[in-house]
């Protein structure tokens, strides 16, 4: 008789184990279909910060690249007008043209204008009262080509 005692409650444990178990299935279920994904006034929201933040960046991050980009035509261009001073008092006459500057080993490459070309720079010619040799004027100095205005309202053209 003993037997049957034990089977009687190893069965209604095991009802109630199986019971409790749909109860937890059936409320996971219930959770999981729920928490499955997002509402729309929730997608909406998000993307709306999400619009905000770049048009916060976008214009930052533009100023940014411009900034950059004149730092590096002003950093050519004091390159240029040096690397000439340097190359008339070496040589004692003026570059006729950049290219010489390359030959001469005072420069690797023309660096690029602000255009992204190393062949617009303007040259602007010696004073034939002051250059090196009245007869052959040089380059005195370098400007940029660029007619494009700077972040400060001047054109490139008058750096």
């Amino acid at each position: 008789m003993r037997s049957c005692g034990l089977r009687a409650t190893s069965r209604g444990l095991r009802a109630a184990s199986g019971k409790l178990r749909r109860m937890v299935a059936a409320r996971s279920s219930r959770l999981t279909a729920h928490q499955r994904g997002f509402t729309l006034i929730e997608m909406i929201v998000v993307i709306s910060v999400m619009l905000v933040l770049i048009a916060i960046a976008l214009p930052m991050y533009n100023r940014s690249i411009t900034q950059a980009r004149e730092a590096r035509l002003k950093r050519n261009l004091a390159t240029l007008n040096e690397v000439i001073q340097q190359y008339s008092l070496d040589k004692k006459q003026a570059p006729q043209s950049l290219d010489d500057l390359v030959q001469a080993g005072y420069l690797k490459a023309i660096p690029d204008d602000i255009t992204g070309s190393n062949t617009t720079w303007e040259t602007e010619q010696e004073d034939p009262e002051k250059a090196w040799d009245p007869e052959q004027p040089g380059i005195a100095a370098v400007h940029s080509g660029s007619k494009e205005a700077s972040s400060d309202g001047g054109a490139y053209s008058s750096w």
